[in-house]
């Protein structure tokens, strides 16, 4: 009989070693190695029989792919149009975000199509899912709830029920037989993730998985988790706003860096269809440090409005927060209006916002930071009927940015007048007619035209 043998896994990049290490050889990540221990499953000598048979590329029949609503169009939006019999996603997001409210409310939308769903829940029992339920006015008897973490009995409710659509909340709770580790383990999370995955495409029926986040922001567990399955989205936002972002980082039936916004409630979430009008609030003229941006988030524009606040520091330990975007994109940003315009914001404290808990990646709002930044250090007010546009370079310039004419268009319908756009752009004019467009070239032009030199 085979002994039990004892590893040390990496928890972030499932990188196994036979003695601890106090760096991880894999993704160089410190203190990251965790023993566990390993329970052979069969003889290395044992033959394998070959079952599978290889299939020329000429000779595989193209396949119509097939696709139904979870009943939310945001939802259906992230993931390319809505649920792909077969496919597995994992929904990853802070603990109280609304995950779990959210697939209770896509199981009822299912579940009122006449399809069956199980809910396999490893952290709450079934009093709590009703409490839930009742507190969203569910009441579906097409939603099945199993409170049963042992991974090796869903094949056997599978085959039972036949359910359209399997939602586990959490794989962090789930655990196989097969290994003797601890549910949440490296080893467990693999182990389980490979049977929903085999689970999945052998039966086309869809998984929603969900995943614990850590304090950084990503999925607890190795990265093989999120190379295992089709799909991976980020539930995001602040407990303090009662909106919710969907992102989606991977998919592979459709777009990705894709998302979709809700609103919590105190019946659920809710879509909400013009996310651009949300992010906008009506702004006082004589404020200063306020700038509107037509960022690019997925396949649409979203106007959202950026506000800074420059005030006195202390020279040498000025401050630098932003919440919304990376602080060290604003620290580059500072940095050129320093170097090429001369302004001294070393001893100035910098803080920048953007509106509604939305955290921004794309590097067309640097105009709009950089305007909002100078507008607050002027104490000098931005034009109110103003959309800004362009990527900052390093040299001071304004780059062009992709997707103009939908952005334009966007901010046309928003109902401003002009926007600053980088010099040279290439646009419809038939979208862009309505707009008066300022072709911004560099930093001293801009600061020339807007902010009065």
């Amino acid at each position: 009989m085979a002994k039990n043998t004892s590893r040390f896994i990496c928890s972030d990049c499932g990188y196994e070693s036979l003695k601890w290490l106090g760096r991880c050889p894999g993704c160089g990540k410190w203190n990251s190695l965790t023993e566990e221990v390993l329970t052979p499953r069969q003889s290395l000598n044992a033959k394998v029989r070959a079952t599978a048979k290889p299939i020329a590329l000429t000779e595989i029949s193209q396949m119509q792919m097939h696709r139904y609503s979870s009943g939310i169009g945001e939802f259906d939006r992230v993931l390319g149009g809505g649920m792909v019999p077969g496919s597995i996603v994992l929904l990853g997001g802070d603990p109280g975000i609304g995950k779990s409210t959210l697939l209770l409310q896509v199981a009822d939308r299912i579940g009122r199509l006449g399809r069956k769903v199980l809910y396999l829940s490893g952290e709450e029992s079934a009093g709590q899912i009703k409490l839930r339920a009742s507190r969203l006015n569910i009441d579906n008897p097409n939603i099945y709830f199993l409170n049963d973490q042992n991974i090796d009995c869903l094949d056997t409710y599978l085959a039972e029920l036949s359910p359209d659509l399997v939602i586990i909340d959490s794989i962090q709770t789930v655990y196989s037989d097969n290994l003797s580790s601890v549910p949440g383990s490296v080893s467990q999370l693999r182990e389980c993730t490979a049977k929903i995955t085999d689970m999945a495409k052998k039966s086309e029926r869809v998984f929603f998985v969900v995943g614990h986040v850590t304090k950084d922001g990503a999925l607890a567990g190795p990265k093989v988790l999120e190379h295992m399955v089709d799909v991976v989205i980020y539930f995001e936002g602040e407990k303090h706003f009662p909106f919710r972002l969907l992102r989606g980082v991977k998919n592979r039936f459709g777009a990705t860096d894709e998302i979709g916004l809700l609103e919590m409630s105190g019946l659920g979430l809710r879509e909400v269809t013009d996310p651009s009008s949300v992010f906008l609030s009506c702004k006082d003229p004589t404020v200063s440090g306020s700038a509107v941006v037509a960022a690019f988030e997925g396949s649409r524009p979203l106007l959202i409005e950026i506000q800074a606040l420059v005030a006195p520091g202390n020279p040498g330990y000025a401050r630098r927060m932003a919440s919304g975007i990376d602080q060290n994109r604003l620290s580059l940003i500072i940095a050129v209006l320093e170097k090429r315009r001369g302004i001294n914001l070393s001893a100035c404290d910098v803080y920048l916002k953007v509106t509604g808990g939305v955290f921004l990646r794309d590097p067309a709002i640097d105009l709009g930071i950089a305007a909002a930044i100078l507008s607050s250090y002027r104490e000098r007010p931005l034009p109110l009927d103003m959309v800004y546009l362009g990527e900052l370079a390093l040299s001071g310039e304004i780059r062009a940015v992709p997707f103009l004419d939908a952005r334009l268009k966007e901010i046309e319908r928003l109902g401003y007048k002009n926007a600053a756009v980088p010099a040279g752009s290439k646009c419809d004019e038939a979208g862009c007619r309505p707009l008066a467009l300022m072709g911004v070239k560099n930093l001293d032009y801009f600061i020339e035209m807007v902010m009065g030199g």
